[in-house]
């Protein structure tokens, strides 16, 4: 008899009450312990929501079977669809003929002759999956047979083979893969290339992350011309606020690749050690103090450049710097003081020994913060630091520096105006051990110690237009500064009168380099500086423009009278157009010693970014190379659209004339795959056996595969690199 939403049967499947399955449909019909039930069959179990055709139900076996447009959808996880679907409440069994199942998440769907299922795992027949659409997919996986697992979202296919337009790509006997972004230990995506002079390059990452507080990732590599190495990267969570990373890399070159290209090491080694924590003392020591305190570490070491140019494939992205800085720095502060020590070690990539640089370790700083007196009228701070600057061989030296500047100021004509008198009090003493392994001939480094005081007016006032559109603010500020007494006696005394002068620094740049290393000492003249700002505001705040003017005159100097005329504009010409300029120019040499102007455009999709950068050291001979520096970077990126998108850039030294690095490409963007073609080129730097070779130029052409979601643009994709001859 035919009833319209009659409730069909609520039936317990199992000991447990949460177990009830309801059962809805328009029409039923009941026989012994056969139940049939159609126009429109709804069932509700648990977090199951199933729909079909018709029905029937065993009630002596407990199966019920699902006929034609079946839908089952299991929360917000998947969506399952077919034709005929067999359920056992009791044994907790499903089967599904045929078997199509969508992830929701990730929208990866897979489709097989058949699916069983039970708790929360699902065996899968033959068939294919795939993350694109079903009608045409662009890339699919079929297999042999599968299974996934609904509460860890892992998927594991077998006898797998990738097809792209019905092209067979890639076979695998496994693939396993998640459909969330749970850490995961497992194969990532592997890296290959393709050289002329290294051979075939592979690449493949091993992630191992079994707890939530550590990961390693393992990435050996082989380059079948040149060698093999190994790469590591563990991070680690030791604290609620702290953190860390070690990374460590092993190459071993063949023998004919390194006597060809006369590397200096036939072996490449080096690790990196960062460490942050932002309350290490109470964390450590088990203490409560109320200030804070923290520790930064980043400890890099390598026996040459080439640990870093090999532990990618990618050198464009590789910091390939001649000097690589290791540091740790830790503080302790508080309201009123602070206390830090830095240590800072550095590594010339381009010696072959590092005995004879020289290192701050430690730094060691007290600082007593702002004081203020009198209604704020009278402010005082104090800073101490010591400096051990060392070396394996040559001269050393600890150097403590103590400031103590007292400043006195107020406001005139209803703070109009802001006056302020300052008096800077300023001693250093340096302690040298070691020796020199070349002496300077009529010429020894005496411990002493140098005291100055020296005096400062300033005056600034600060006037603000508001228009019908604009703001218009400008301020002018004058600061006179005299010298006072001065006290020296030892190395102070000795190194005075040369390094003073700068012109022997041009004339005689190795003695000066040996004589005045250590000293740090800038003579203070008499003089006034004069500055000037301005800015320009839009109705809602937003800065327009920026200007500012500075100029220095000494008037004990009449050789450079005029210090460096200092100008700085940063001018938003449109909402899309904005322009950077700072510049120095020098009176004395009627040059301009620094220009930097930068140019960037950002709107139509387009984004375009133009710097050059014009230096000339004034205090170097003008034979001297490293003298003059102008150096030219550009960027452009252009998105035509939500699928294609196409980048540029390009970096030349130009007084060198050397191109540093270009990089021109494009890449196409779909829901379930992207593909990008890439043509770079980089200079970059190798220690050998051979004096004037320093560095390589590398041309590369890449090819990017991300196939969705099993690779994803900001956590890896198949980088397929091919190295054109040198």
């Amino acid at each position: 008899m035919l009833k319209l939403l009659t409730f069909f049967i609520i039936l317990t499947a199992s000991l447990y009450a949460s177990d009830k399955v309801e059962i809805y449909a328009t029409s039923m019909n009941s026989k012994d312990n056969i139940v049939e039930a159609s126009g429109g069959v709804n069932v509700i179990y648990r977090e199951y929501f199933l729909s079909a055709d018709s029905a029937i139900y065993d009630r002596k076996t407990g199966d019920l079977e699902l006929f034609d447009n079946i839908r089952v959808n299991h929360g917000d996880k998947y969506k399952i669809l077919g034709s005929y679907a067999k359920l056992n409440i009791a044994k907790k069994e499903r089967l599904f003929k045929p078997f199509y199942m969508l992830d929701k998440s990730s929208k990866v769907w897979v489709s097989a002759s058949e699916g069983k299922t039970k708790d929360d795992d699902i065996d899968i027949k033959s068939g294919t999956m795939s993350g694109c659409n079903p009608n045409d997919p662009f890339w699919e996986m079929e297999f042999s047979s599968s299974d996934y697992n609904a509460n860890t979202k892992w998927l594991n296919l077998y006898n797998a083979r990738l097809y792209i337009y019905d092209i067979p790509i890639f076979y695998t006997p496994y693939f396993g893969y998640s459909l969330d972004t749970t850490r995961r230990t497992g194969l990532l995506i592997p890296l290959i290339g393709l050289s002329d002079a290294e051979g075939f390059y592979y690449e493949q990452p091993i992630y191992i992350a079994e707890y939530d507080s550590w990961d390693l990732e393992i990435s050996p590599q082989v380059r079948t011309n040149r060698g093999e190495g190994i790469y590591s990267k563990f991070r680690f969570v030791d604290s609620a606020t702290s953190r860390g990373e070690f990374r460590f890399g092993y190459f071993k070159e063949q023998d004919d690749y390194s006597k060809e290209h006369q590397l200096q090491n036939s072996s490449h080694y080096g690790f990196n050690f960062k460490y942050d924590n932002n309350d290490f003392l109470n964390q450590w020591l088990g203490t409560d103090l109320d200030g804070q305190s923290g520790i930064y570490v980043d400890i890099n070491q390598m026996n040459d450049v080439d640990y870093i140019n090999l532990s990618s494939n990618e050198n464009i992205n590789q910091s390939t710097a001649t000097q690589v800085l290791s540091r740790m720095n830790t503080f302790y502060n508080t309201d009123d003081n602070y206390i830090g020590a830095y240590f800072k070690y550095y590594l010339d990539l381009t010696q072959s020994s590092n005995d004879n640089t020289l290192q701050k370790l430690p730094t060691l700083q007290y600082h007593h913060y702002l004081d203020t007196y009198f209604e704020d009228h009278l402010l005082y701070f104090l800073d101490i630091q010591s400096n051990n600057i060392q070396r394996n061989i040559n001269k050393r030296v600890v150097q403590t520096d103590m400031n103590i500047p007292i400043t006195l100021q107020t406001d005139m004509f209803d703070e109009f105006l802001n006056v302020s008198y300052k008096a800077n009090l300023y001693g250093q003493y340096s302690n040298f051990s070691g020796e020199e392994e070349t002496p300077i001939a009529g010429f020894e480094y005496n411990d002493g110690y140098f005291t100055r005081n020296y005096h400062t007016l300033a005056a600034s006032t600060q006037l603000t237009k508001a228009y019908e559109n604009i703001t218009h603010v400008i301020g002018f500020g004058a600061r006179y500064t005299k010298g006072g007494g001065e006290s020296r006696n030892g190395y102070y005394e000795d190194a005075k009168g040369y390094c003073s002068d700068l012109e022997n620094k041009k004339l005689f740049p190795v003695e000066y380099e040996s004589k005045c290393e250590f000293y740090n000492i800038t003579n203070i003249e008499e003089q006034t500086q004069f500055d000037f700002t301005q800015y320009i505001y839009d109705s809602s705040a937003s800065q327009i423009l920026y200007h500012r003017l500075a100029q220095t005159i000494s008037y004990g100097n009449d050789l450079n009278k005029y210090g460096e005329l200092e100008n700085e504009l940063d001018y938003k010409v449109t909402d899309a157009i904005s322009y950077y300029n700072n510049m120095f120019f020098n009176f004395e040499e009627s040059l301009f010693s620094k220009i930097y102007n930068k140019i960037s455009f950002n709107d139509y999709g387009l984004n375009i970014g133009l710097s050059h950068l014009y230096k000339e050291d004034i205090s170097k001979a003008l034979d001297d190379p490293l003298r003059n520096t102008s150096y030219l970077t550009s960027s452009a990126r252009y998105t035509y659209n939500k699928h294609y998108s196409f980048n540029a850039m390009y970096n030349y030294d130009m007084e060198l004339e050397l191109k540093k690095s270009m990089e021109v490409g494009f890449m196409y963007k779909k829901r379930c795959w992207d593909f990008g073609v890439r043509y770079v080129e980089n200079n970059r730097p190798v220690l050998t056996t051979v004096g004037e070779e320093k560095s390589i130029y590398d041309k590369y052409i890449y090819l990017t595969i991300i196939l969705k979601p099993f690779m994803q643009a900001d956590t890896g994709s198949s980088n397929i690199s091919y190295k054109l001859p040198e």
